[in-house]
């Protein structure tokens, strides 16, 4: 699903898609370690967030761990406003560009979800 995310995403902009020699066989076995662990909303972002770091593909690693995750998130079947607010704060912690307040409030975001 992974790899078929960012194939995915790389066809689309017309990139390369292809494994990294340093992060691709690691993330790999985490990903198969972890797949079938139950997790937290938080918890599976921050792996996501883990993963982009690990950079398995050569290109759009972030969008990959993203998509993923926001795809979940619509899942979830929350109204429209809440839905875009999840899938925001999702994308920012997974690319890593979130913020102490942006954290916190993805944090406050997973508690409403019980």
């Amino acid at each position: 699903m992974v790899v078929w995310q960012n194939e995915q995403l790389c066809q689309s902009k017309h990139a390369h898609h292809g494994p990294t020699s340093d992060g691709y066989d690691t993330c790999k076995n985490l990903w198969s370690v972890n797949q079938d662990s139950e997790m937290t909303l938080f918890e599976l972002v921050d792996f996501c967030r883990r993963c982009h770091r690990m950079a398995p593909f050569t290109n759009y690693n972030g969008n990959t761990f993203a998509a993923i995750v926001r795809a979940l998130i619509i899942e979830l079947n929350l109204p429209a406003t809440q839905s875009a607010l999840g899938r925001s704060l999702a994308g920012h912690i997974v690319a890593g560009v979130a913020g102490e307040d942006e954290l916190k409030a993805f944090e406050e975001f997973c508690k409403t979800l019980g």
